[in-house]
């Protein structure tokens, strides 16, 4: 059986906590990229122009595409692309380097067959379906309080969300140690320009922490609910 771990007072702050742990770490990410988004750079490389040479250096050769909006970058490991967003792909800001060379370290991460990525990629399928369905399950089951059964079963695809999420975390810091070590080693950055670009990443890897800790608080909270409605 799953354990209670509280009442309603739990619940409660756990749900604000869920909502103030992201909004912080969004708010925190934007701002920081914003700031370093109008810093140029002394090399002049676009955030393509980086990626490629930095992908070159370790003998990749991918595609590199732009995409529309506003960090919505992303590295696919099925098709071997990499994509900037229009505020990277041709700028020559320090956070638009710093961003791309982020994204060419998933796609090293990828070619040296890091664990981390590798096992993310995998248990992909799984988290995704179990993220569109896991809610439906819980609220089915709280709605129709005959069927329990459904919002353990519920509960237990969301764990698989859950791990999803946490296993992303060595995924996010590698790839940005990564970069900033690759961007140092080619001066593609000045020392002083690395101190920036290392800022950016911080920030962004915030979001993926506070990603993990709301849903580590979220699957807390499904147990206690299940367990106040079976008392």
């Amino acid at each position: 059986m799953l354990y209670s771990y509280g009442g309603n007072s739990g619940i409660l702050w756990i749900t604000l906590a869920m909502m103030i742990i992201p909004l912080y770490a969004s708010l925190k990410v934007q701002n920081t990229f914003n700031v370093y988004s109008r810093k140029r750079t002394l090399s002049g490389y676009t955030g393509e122009e980086a990626a490629r040479r930095i992908l070159a250096m370790n003998n990749i050769n991918i595609s590199i595409q732009p995409v529309r909006g506003s960090m919505t970058d992303f590295y696919d490991p099925v098709n071997k692309t990499l994509a900037l967003s229009e505020s990277v792909y041709s700028m020559d800001s320090i956070a638009a380097l710093g961003v791309a060379a982020h994204e060419a370290g998933h796609a090293i991460q990828d070619a040296n067959d890091y664990a981390f990525l590798r096992f993310r990629h995998t248990i992909y399928p799984v988290a995704n379906f179990a993220s569109r369905i896991s809610m439906p399950l819980v609220f089915i089951g709280l709605f129709f309080g005959s069927m329990p059964f459904l919002v353990d079963i519920g509960i237990w695809l969301f764990a698989i969300t859950t791990v999803f999420a946490i296993v992303t975390l060595p995924v996010e810091f590698n790839a940005s140690k990564r970069a900033l070590a690759t961007l140092e080693s080619s001066g593609i950055l000045a020392p002083e320009e690395l101190v920036g670009a290392k800022k950016v990443l911080d920030a962004a890897a915030l979001t993926y922490v506070a990603a993990a800790m709301a849903s580590i608080l979220s699957l807390i909270r499904l147990i206690m609910i299940s367990n106040r409605n079976n008392d």
